[in-house]
This record gives C-alpha cells, structure tokens and sequence, in this order.
C-alpha cells in the first residue's frame, strides 16, 4: 500500500511553499525536539526537505536517514540541505514507507511530519513504522488541521473555499483534519506515553513575518493552488472562488487576523 495523491502537486511553487512554511515555523513545531548525539533518526517522507534541514539543526551529531516515495522530491531534499546545511550528513532513500528497507529496531526515533494527511490508512501505517523503531524509541508527529482556522474579516466565501480543499483531499484518500486524531491514532497503533500538544499560530499586523510566511505564502498559497481542481469538481463557479480567495486574502491585510492550530504528538514504542 502506498500514500494518495498529493493533492498539493509537485510543483516548484508548491517545493517553495513548503520551504516557507517550514522556514516560518520551525520554532514552532521542533522546539521541545533534541536528537542525542549517535543516535538513529529516520525521517519519514521528508518530500523536498523542508523539514530536513531543521532536524539537522536540532541533531547535528545525530544519524539522519530521510525517505520518501518521489525521487524528484528526494533531489530537492538533497539540494536544499546541501544549500542551507552544507555540513550535515544525510542518507537518502527512495522508498515507500509501507516497505521501508531496514531491519527491525533500526532507528532510536522516527519523524512524521504533515505525511498521515496524505494517508488512506494512517493507523495501519503508523503501526507498520513501529517495526523499524527500537524498543523504547520514540516517534513524533506533526499535522495541521484546517477545521482549526478561523479568522477576521469572517467570511462565509472564505470558509468555503478552505472547506473546498477539505473536501478534494477527502476525496482522493487524504484527511485535511487529521490533527486532531492523533492521539487515538498513536494509541490504537500500539505506541505507549502519547502526548499531543497544540502548537498555535496566529498573524495579525503586528506579527508580520508569520503574515507573510504563513497567512500568505503557506495557508492561502495551499488554498489557491487548489482552484482548477474545484472547478472541474463542480464545487465551485469561478465568480464564487476568486469571491472566497479574495475575502480570504483579507485577513493577510492591516485590518485582518488568521489563527490556525497544529498538533505535535510524541510517543514511545513499548
């Protein structure tokens, strides 16, 4: 079994979008986050290495091992570590992480960021990652959750249009509200100790580095790159989508707020 679609695509804008978003919050999501030195860290789908590149911050003398399905990902990831961490080491494989080519207990922590969104089955596969986790290791896992925005200037377009991408990654196997499951997921997947905790942004004039990294070039950018995918769905008219992502880009103005919630979990394997 392998992941969905990615309903985001794979496009050089969408690579920049994830660097932003990455780059914008990397305080948020990894601090609280420390790999021992010599210890063996597996990132699971590390996609363009957007994340990479800040867990080589937070263990330099950690062994990172990052996967992922898309080769042309994998070159990205390899790029842009080599760009902005020029002296980590990485190991890189193409794999698909319901077949991950290690033997049992291989790694003393696993990383799972924003991938289970993209899953079918995300407890089958986090109960399938537990077999190259070493007894006693660790897993952390990092999803959004877009029932979790709100925001000012409210806007009935706005909540459609954001309720449109909802509803296209429901449709390909995907689950835009897969924050909140966490802890039941973790639990049923058989890991022990699981702690979720909420990690909260919110973006108003004040703040206007997370506005334009976040508010605009993360959460409205994932939102537009959706359009033509609504449209051929029927989901929406053309006049009633550019009405909801116009309304939505107010709340990046001087006079707008956006709130939005991640959830970070971590939890042992027994």
């Amino acid at each position: 079994m392998t992941a969905v679609g990615y309903v985001h695509g794979y496009s050089e804008h969408e690579a920049r979008r994830l660097g932003d978003q990455a780059d914008t919050l990397a305080a948020l999501l990894h601090t609280g986050s420390v790999y021992p030195a010599g210890s063996r860290v597996l990132e699971v789908g590390c996609g363009v290495g957007a994340q990479t590149v800040h867990l080589v911050t937070a263990g330099p003398e950690a062994y990172l091992t990052a996967v992922d399905v898309s080769e042309d990902s994998l070159a990205q990831a390899r790029a842009r570590v080599a760009a902005d961490a020029p002296t980590a080491t990485v190991e890189w494989c193409r794999a698909d992480l319901f077949d991950l080519p290690y033997g049992d207990a291989a790694f003393d922590h696993l990383f799972v960021c924003f991938v289970l969104e993209h899953l079918a089955d995300p407890q089958q596969a986090l109960a399938g990652l537990r077999r190259v986790l070493r007894p006693g290791g660790t897993i952390t896992v990092i999803e959004g959750d877009h029932g979790s925005a709100f925001f000012h200037p409210d806007s009935a377009g706005a909540r459609a249009v954001i309720d449109q991408q909802i509803r296209l990654q429901s449709a390909a196997g995907g689950n835009a509200l897969i924050g909140r499951q966490l802890q039941p997921l973790l639990a049923r997947a058989g890991y022990a100790d699981v702690v979720v905790r909420p990690r909260t942004v919110y973006a108003d004039r004040t703040r206007p580095s997370l506005v334009e990294g976040f508010t605009r070039n993360t959460f409205i950018a994932m939102i537009e790159s959706v359009r033509e995918d609504a449209l051929a769905a029927g989901l929406t008219t053309p006049a009633d989508w550019d009405w909801g992502m116009a309304d939505l880009s107010r709340t990046a103005e001087d006079d707008g707020t956006f709130h939005y919630t991640f959830f970070k979990a971590r939890a042992v394997n027994p």
